[in-house]
């Protein structure tokens, strides 16, 4: 199985090289957004499930206490959220604060995960690139050689240079499919750190507007 990759590899020529360099970055940078996104998942859902006692009693100060001192996305949010309770007017002047915060979170979770989808266009395109290149240099070697060897040559050329598309397709296809799926891994985070400061707005306004009534 070895042996027959490394012929396959050897096989498709020098633009093999570039490919899974491409291959290797792009993976690189899935791997590395796949630990990124998870870690901001679980301290965050670790967080809110904190949080939420102290948002229930209204108790803000050790609300601040535990955001501030907490490394997570929605942390970082809240914290701005909570700065504004004693000085907001209304829940505007809160969600303002926390819209600025996230605008701030959001890029940081899209982070270099659209260069996977450019490497995987980029493996195509290299992969179509040897091949027409090995099909120049198939079609100028067969015009040098006997008549009667030029079907041999020319089809044994062809197989080579065809090595090149293949190899782009099979970098291409799981670059694409997981940035897909990283893609739908981020929105999802998105989403549940604007589903937390919409929960968050409801309990302090909610909190707020107690004495109020009684």
């Amino acid at each position: 199985m070895f042996s027959h990759i490394v012929r396959f590899f050897q096989g498709g020529g020098e633009m093999m090289y570039p490919i899974a360099v491409v291959l290797v970055a792009g993976l690189a940078i899935a791997i590395e957004r796949f630990i990124y996104l998870t870690l901001v998942q679980l301290r965050n859902r670790g967080l809110w499930n904190e949080l939420v006692p102290y948002l229930q009693r209204g108790d803000f100060r050790q609300a601040v206490q535990l955001t501030a001192k907490s490394p997570s996305a929605i942390g970082q949010i809240l914290s701005y959220g909570l700065a504004r309770i004693s000085s907001a007017r209304n829940r505007d002047d809160i969600e303002k604060a926390m819209e600025e915060s996230l605008m701030d979170v959001v890029p940081r979770l899209e982070k270099r995960t659209h260069y996977i989808a450019t490497f995987a266009n980029l493996a195509t395109l290299l992969g179509l690139l040897g091949t027409v290149i090995g099909l120049i240099n198939a079609f100028a070697a067969v015009a040098t050689v006997n008549p009667a060897e030029k079907a041999n040559l020319l089809s044994a050329s062809i197989s080579v240079a065809m090595n090149c598309t293949a190899f782009g397709l099979m970098a291409a296809v799981p670059l694409l499919l997981i940035h897909a799926w990283l893609q739908t891994k981020t929105t999802d985070t998105i989403d549940s750190l604007e589903m937390a400061s919409v929960k968050f707005l409801n309990a302090v306004t909610e909190r707020q507007a107690q004495p109020a009534v009684a």
